[in-house]
């Protein structure tokens, strides 16, 4: 079966088919031509049994070709105004997806994550996670198999990696973390859920007013609701503009929570978080700023970006083998120590 397409001109050429972009309606139909194409081509290889590369070509065609795209009444295909999950950002690096530092910083491609011994300022290891990856996603990779080692070593990060879950399996696992606790935050600026003290061991919560109320249990943690005093409190238009008043979400690792919270608080936690991250955050500058081109991959693809990144972290780390002053002795590498 021979596919029959709309278009004819274009797709031996690199870059964009002509269009007139200012347009909205060429826009259009230039979608509508892409897509059918794609399906057309597709429904030739409906029953043949691809292998190895062209496999690939035809489940990333397929995938490109349904993601951002929806069928009108007309029946005609249109972008669709939404955001499909994982989305593939590249045919020729389908790996690599949109990311964002912050609401107005985005960026596409990879991150790349780093484990920095303080004490020497060597990088103990690398790894590379799609854009979109949550950070706490590097951790396995960059802490290793800790099984068999007799010190369990202290991990020092930032809030990325101090939320309860990823917390609570590190602490499972006998490390001790030292990461900031994502604070809890009020977005209109009302009373934030710290104002309240949740008494797990009394299974309570008393808000700012002085009310206690009983933490109602579920599979997904707890509900404290203080409906029957938020009608006449006098601190209501601070804490809540709900008609049903005041609701807590107890976390189900809420335990983890609170006593996090409550280590960070403590001066020796301050210091010791913040005479370490500087060290770290240096580092991590350095690999992106001076290791060959900085931001910017060289290749493309998990596995040959990391591969790179290995490379990198090992020419930052003998630079700075050299700054301890090592040597080699004739039988071996030493640092000579005081």
């Amino acid at each position: 079966m021979r596919a029959v397409l709309r278009r004819d001109d274009d797709y031996a050429a690199p870059g964009k088919p002509p269009c007139d972009w200012e347009d909205p309606a060429a826009r259009e139909a230039l979608v509508d031509e892409l897509v059918n194409d794609a399906l057309a081509a597709l429904s030739a290889l409906d029953g043949e049994q691809l292998e190895g590369p062209a496999a690939d070509a035809a489940a990333l065609l397929a995938l490109v070709a349904g993601q951002d795209v929806e069928a009108g009444g007309d029946g005609v295909f249109r972008i669709a105004r939404k955001t499909a999950a994982d989305r593939v950002i590249s045919t020729v690096d389908p790996e690599a997806r949109h990311g964002h530092k912050s609401r107005n910083r985005r960026f596409d491609g990879y991150k790349a994550h780093l484990s920095v011994d303080p004490d020497s300022e060597l990088i103990d290891q690398v790894t590379l996670t799609p854009a979109n990856a949550p950070d706490r996603d590097a951790v396995a990779d960059l802490l290793g198999d800790p099984a068999g080692s007799e010190a369990k070593p202290e991990i020092i990060g930032d809030s990325a990696y101090g939320d309860a879950a990823t917390r609570a399996d590190l602490e499972e696992q006998g490390f001790t973390v030292t990461a900031k606790c994502p604070p809890a935050r009020n977005a209109a600026g009302r009373f934030s859920k710290d104002q309240f003290a949740i008494d797990l061991g009394h299974n309570t919560v008393t808000c700012p007013a002085g009310n206690t109320t009983t933490i109602v249990t579920g599979a997904r943690g707890g509900r404290a609701s203080f409906a029957p005093w938020c009608a006449s409190c006098p601190l209501r238009p601070a804490c809540t503009a709900s008609r049903r008043g005041r609701t807590i979400a107890i976390h189900p690792l809420e335990a983890v929570l609170q006593r996090a919270r409550a280590a960070q608080r403590n001066p020796a936690w301050q210091e010791r978080y913040k005479s370490t991250r500087p060290i770290v955050e240096r580092k991590i500058s350095h690999f992106t700023r001076r290791a060959w081109g900085g931001r910017k991959a060289r290749t493309r693809g998990l596995e040959r970006i990391t591969t790179d990144l290995h490379a990198r972290a090992g020419a930052i780390n003998w630079a700075r083998l050299a700054a301890l002053g090592a040597r080699h002795d004739g039988t071996g590498w030493i640092i000579q120590t005081a």
